[in-house]
């Protein structure tokens, strides 16, 4: 039998030289900010959403299309930097991962679905409570950021 797959996105926000990533309550692990894509929304705005109601914060996705807004279409996209398909306990999700910087780092705030956040260095990540894949793609979310500079 095929388990069940939701679509979402998570955002590598980077400020400072630092990642941020949240203690989530109800998986109880260390996670990008991020969640499901919502019908008739698009991965950007789910994003955006899911960044402004977990924790505050405005921000900008870095990794926009170079194809011109020409005839049909109606918005360009970003672009993830990676994506993947991973186990959530009962059910899978399939999700974007996205590079972003904040708007008003002042202003973070976490909601309820949180336990703790941080700012992670790189060095930060090699922490044991920092799960391996969070780890991997937050090194890889550094290394594309350093070229943006």
């Amino acid at each position: 039998m095929d388990r069940k797959l939701d679509l979402t996105v998570a955002g590598y926000i980077i400020h400072d030289n630092k990642v941020l990533l949240i203690h989530h309550n109800k998986l109880n692990l260390w996670l990008p900010v991020g969640g499901h894509i919502d019908s008739n929304e698009t991965p950007d705005r789910a994003l955006m959403r899911e960044i402004k109601e977990e924790v505050n914060l405005n921000v900008e996705i870095l990794g926009n299309s170079p194809v011109p807004l020409i005839g049909n279409t109606k918005e360009n996209l970003a672009l993830p930097f990676h994506t993947n398909t991973h186990s959530v306990g009962d059910h899978d999700h399939f999700c974007s991962f996205y590079l972003c910087k904040p708007n008003n780092p002042t202003e973070l705030k976490i909601n309820s679905e949180l336990r703790d956040f941080g700012w992670f260095s790189e060095d930060d990540l090699n922490q044991e409570h920092v799960p391996l894949d969070v780890k991997h793609i937050a090194k890889e979310a550094f290394r594309i950021y350093k070229k943006t500079l």
